[in-house]
């Protein structure tokens, strides 16, 4: 790391460089460590990244820096923090010594992120620079400790010693069970109060269920809907509450409704591929569908819906059926999903070649990627809010988190088979080859995502840090049959989940039929829409769905299909 000018020497700026440049060697050493013997290619690693700041613009800090620690020292016991949740309470502005320290690490905070901001260096550097920076400063907040936080220590002294008590119980808890309680976990039970939507297992093998939904109309539309949901989570994140089920939303609107539940693979699974998930799951779910539903004759078709890494997985799946020359989906329906890899957000910061190597060589040829490592990644995206804050009202406060059925949900963890997640992080993540034309082979096949003639309706959501907006839009520049673009408020699961009945948040549409390079461009010719998406997608939908029949009588379809076990299902109670 280097300076392009020498300028006053300051501790902390000095000791901001030295800690960054310590934990790369640190950290690719300790990757060094693990590759030798050629598994890395005779351990040769990337070399440490190189930035440095420009003179002028660390001066400036440095002064900001001084004038402002000069300013809070002449406050001393009457400096107040604001602006920051986190010491917002009046027991912080009651208590000196615990507001001068929040007061402190803010500025601290503040002038790290900026200097963070101020590195000179190639774009994923710099992003990876600003979430160490975070993830540090999250982790050292004044308030994640008892001697610090006035709040807590407020709370042990009105309730003689309780809440700390309380506290250290609950962290036993959690010690126990693996992570950190965001809910009530006990409030809840798969079938009994999330995903509880009436049908029945129809269909399984080993790597998933498939369910059929009961009809709560007296006819339905001849084609019938397939969702394949994320395989990194359970498919009742569409299913939570009767209220915002996207499930019981399409069969309410006459749909006969199919979804892949994902089995959550233990070490029976170990060995299992990225061609399994796509050959035995989800070309095996569209067969059975298209057979119980009788559309496996005269090329009768079956819409399908993919949600996150669901629609990678129903995207490849139809483009290998495409190769052999079917095309057995009258529609598809992406939401957040990403076909095309180069806007992937935050989580670009973790992927390069040597991560994915030491992946692979770890379990590319066999073993599990653990759920709660999934899990703790995509925490770890927002730390203050989905760890450290549960870290304080669980330990320090000895809270117990209320019952809320979406964070039961993400804490419900799904383990991933090596071989598969290690294809998946290399050809998507990594090379992004899955939307070039002949870019990978899948199921002995070379691909082709542009032959997928269906019609397909694209979701995104406006803050989604999981899939972009401008990810989950780049699908439109790669899927050649007639498109329809939607952008919605809110995040990768809010914005999503979102029922009309709710009357919340906007989508965005664009009736022109046009579809520029860029979703900046798109949203250039975007209108806002007041109210959920789900009702323009309904429209749509029916418009692919054929012609109305009775609605079956019973699930399934004679001897071959028949009543296995009520859903939910007993894949999805299985815990990782």
């Amino acid at each position: 790391m280097t300076q392009k000018d020498s300028m006053a020497s300051n501790p902390m700026f000095d000791a901001f460089q030295q800690a960054l440049g310590q934990s790369w060697q640190k950290a690719l050493a300790s990757l060094g460590e693990l590759g030798q013997g050629g598994a890395w290619g005779g351990g040769q690693l990337s070399p440490l990244p190189q930035f440095s700041f420009q003179a002028d613009r660390l001066q400036q800090l440095q002064r900001e820096y001084t004038e402002q620690a000069m300013a809070l020292w002449q406050q001393g016991f009457a400096a107040t923090p604001s602006g920051d949740k986190r010491f917002a309470g009046e027991a912080w502005s009651r208590n000196p010594v615990a507001a001068f320290s929040a007061a402190v690490y803010l500025l601290n905070a503040r002038t790290l992120l900026q200097m963070a901001e101020a590195v000179e260096a190639d774009e994923k550097t710099k992003a990876r620079l600003r979430f160490a920076v975070e993830q540090w400063m999250a982790a050292s907040a004044p308030s994640n400790y008892l001697a610090f936080n006035a709040e807590a220590q407020q709370k042990a002294i009105e309730s003689k010693g309780e809440s700390i008590a309380r506290g250290v119980q609950n962290l036993v808890h959690d010690m126990r069970q693996g992570h950190v309680s965001m809910t009530d976990e006990s409030a809840f039970e798969v079938g009994r109060n999330v995903a509880t939507s009436e049908g029945a297992v129809v269909f399984e093998n080993e790597l998933f269920q498939l369910i059929e939904y009961k009809p709560l109309t007296a006819k339905v539309y001849e084609r019938p809907l397939l969702l394949v949901p994320p395989c990194i989570n359970k498919f009742y994140i569409l299913d939570l509450q009767p209220e915002n089920s996207l499930i019981r939303h399409a069969v309410a609107q006459g749909h006969r409704t199919f979804v892949v539940s994902w089995r959550n693979p233990d070490e029976s699974l170990a060995q299992t591929t990225w061609d399994d998930y796509i050959e035995k799951a989800a070309i095996e779910a569209i067969r059975v569908v298209r057979e119980i539903s009788g559309q496996d004759k005269k090329g009768g078709q079956i819409n399908t819906l993919g949600f996150c890494v669901g629609g990678t997985i129903l995207s490849t799946a139809l483009a290998v059926l495409a190769a052999r020359g079917e095309q057995p989906a009258a529609s598809v329906t992406l939401l957040t999903t990403l076909l095309r890899f180069e806007d992937t957000g935050v989580l670009d910061i973790f992927i390069d070649e040597n991560f994915v190597r030491f992946r692979e060589m770890q379990m590319g040829q066999g073993g599990l990627m653990p759920g709660a490592d999934l899990a703790s990644t995509f925490s770890f995206l927002r730390p203050n809010d989905l760890v450290w804050n549960y870290v304080v009202g669980n330990y320090l406060k000895g809270e117990t988190p209320p019952p809320f059925d979406l964070l039961y949900w993400n804490s419900d963890a799904t383990n991933l088979p090596g071989p598969m997640y290690c294809w998946y992080l290399r050809n998507t993540y990594l090379e992004d080859k899955l939307a070039d034309p002949q870019g990978v082979t899948v199921c002995g096949r070379k691909i082709d995502l542009r032959e997928i003639e269906a019609p397909v309706y694209i979701y995104g959501s406006r803050e989604d840090h999981i899939v972009p907006i401008g990810g989950a839009y780049a699908s439109t520049q790669v899927l050649t049959g007639k498109k329809r673009f939607v952008m919605g408020a809110s995040g990768h699961i809010a914005g999503v989940i979102n029922p009309p009945a709710k009357k919340k948040r906007s989508h965005w549409l664009r009736e022109d039929g046009k579809f520029p390079a860029t979703h900046a461009q798109w949203l250039q010719g975007a209108t806002e829409v007041p109210g959920s998406w789900w009702t323009d997608w309904d429209a749509w939908l029916q418009s692919h769905a054929g012609k109305q029949i009775a609605a079956p009588k019973a699930y399934g379809k004679g001897t071959a299909y028949k009543l296995i076990e009520p859903a939910p299902g007993r894949y999805v109670k299985a815990k990782a």
